[in-house]
């Protein structure tokens, strides 16, 4: 997995899987949620209720960015950074 950014122990992590759509994953700990971008939606996963806000406001500031990351990705290209700014 390509990690995106790291923030208050959250790992942004991107692995190209198109069959579930452009997504990332968010760990924090040994908790895990993915993250759908269009729209902007918890697909799965658990972790406590502050990720998941702090999450998905990073997404919302730096969904162009993910979704770039994401076509990068599916060209098997290393993505870029994308800054925490939460």
């Amino acid at each position: 997995m390509t990690v995106l950014c790291k923030f208050e122990g959250v790992m942004i992590g991107l692995l190209f899987a198109p069959l579930l759509g452009a997504h990332f994953h968010a760990t924090h700990g040994d908790r895990e949620r993915i993250v759908g971008l269009q729209p902007l939606r918890i697909i799965q996963g658990g972790a406590p209720a502050w990720v998941r806000e702090r999450v998905l406001r990073w997404a919302g500031r730096h969904r162009s960015d993910q979704l770039r990351a994401w076509q990068v990705c599916g060209q098997r290209c290393p993505p870029p950074v994308i800054a925490p700014g939460v």
